[in-house]
């Protein structure tokens, strides 16, 4: 099988039509070796794409219209991720089909990351977010879920820094790459991560406090007013947030 990842030749910033008509476009880019990601906007048409490949990988999927489904063949499973969501898949292997419904107006973003590329950032900490993604990932994984969440506005923010870097701009591929790494920072600070055990009534506050902060992260409350907002004390709130990371 041919790696997804190994595809750039005599440029770092490699920009691919998947597809173009006047129904909209499928592009692929490869940013640089260990990164991907796919773009799509179509109207009233459905697009598929084809991953198979033995390369282990993170695939964020945002929806900001429409849905996408996917087929993992191996495991004979279908997920969908629809319109306003985000989600984080962790894959050792791939045999699976990626459907861009037909709707209205799709305009669906997917990032796929190397594990190899995560590997440079490992820190050995038992807690830290990478690590355990990594190792997951060096496990038989065909395609499963890590998370899915409503997308916040920071998301929407960097994902449009990515999609918006000029080609006139130099140095494309490493101004790219730090947008990338810029998402993954944000996205893994929000998954909710902890080796202790955490009883409901503190996960259902601890979702709330994050609901919040990404409702209002450019001028975030105060600890007190956030405690306030979540109806809890700020000692029960600073406890929580300490076991969940």
């Amino acid at each position: 099988m041919d790696s997804f990842f190994f595809n750039i030749t005599d440029t770092k910033y490699k920009k691919t039509e998947l597809f173009k008509g006047k129904e909209g476009y499928l592009n692929r880019v490869d940013i640089s070796n260990g990164i991907v990601f796919l773009e799509s906007k179509l109207v009233q048409y459905t697009q598929e794409v084809r991953l198979e490949n033995l390369d282990r990988m993170l695939l964020f999927v945002m929806v900001k219209k429409g849905t996408l489904t996917l087929y993992d063949r191996l495991s004979q499973k279908e997920m969908t991720v629809k319109d306003g969501e985000i989600a984080l898949y962790v894959s050792s292997k791939q045999d699976m089909t990626l459907t861009m419904e037909k709707s209205k107006n799709s305009d669906i973003f997917i990032l796929c990351i190397a594990d190899f590329f995560l590997k440079r950032y490992l820190s050995a900490g038992e807690n830290e977010i990478i690590d355990f993604l990594y190792h997951k990932l060096q496990k038989d994984v065909s395609l499963k879920i890590i998370d899915k969440q409503p997308i916040d506005a920071l998301s929407l923010y960097v994902v449009e820094k990515i999609l918006n870097v000029s080609v006139a701009e130099r140095m494309q591929s490493i101004r790219t790459e730090h947008r990338v790494i810029e998402f993954m920072i944000h996205r893994f600070s929000l998954l909710d991560y902890f080796s202790e055990e955490i009883d409901a009534i503190s996960l259902e506050l601890a979702a709330k406090a994050k609901a919040i902060l990404l409702q209002n992260f450019i001028s975030p409350p105060t600890i007190e007013s956030l405690a306030h907002l979540c109806a809890t004390n700020e000692s029960k709130l600073k406890k929580v947030c300490g076991l969940v990371g």
